[in-house]
C-alpha cells in the first residue's frame, strides 16, 4: 500500500435543524439533503409533520457500498 495520500475528500456538513443535515460535496452543483425517514423517523421520534423526510446517512452508505 502506498504511503502517498492520493485523495483528501472536502465536504462540508451543514446542520439545519433536527435531524435535517445539508452536505456539500465536491463536484456537486446543489447540497444533498440528510434526514430520516419511515421507520428510522419513528425510532427516533421525529414528527413528519415537522420535518420532511429525507434519505438518511444510513441510506448513503449502503448506496455506496454497493454501487
Amino acid at each position: 500500500m502506498s504511503e502517498n495520500v492520493v485523495y483528501t475528500s472536502k465536504v462540508k456538513i451543514e446542520r439545519v435543524k433536527g435531524p435535517y443535515r445539508r452536505a456539500y460535496l465536491p463536484q456537486e452543483d446543489v447540497p444533498v439533503k440528510f434526514g430520516v425517514h419511515s421507520e428510522v423517523a419513528e425510532h427516533y421520534g421525529v414528527d413528519p409533520q415537522v420535518h420532511d423526510p429525507h434519505a438518511t446517512t444510513l441510506d448513503y452508505v449502503v448506496a455506496a457500498t454497493a454501487g
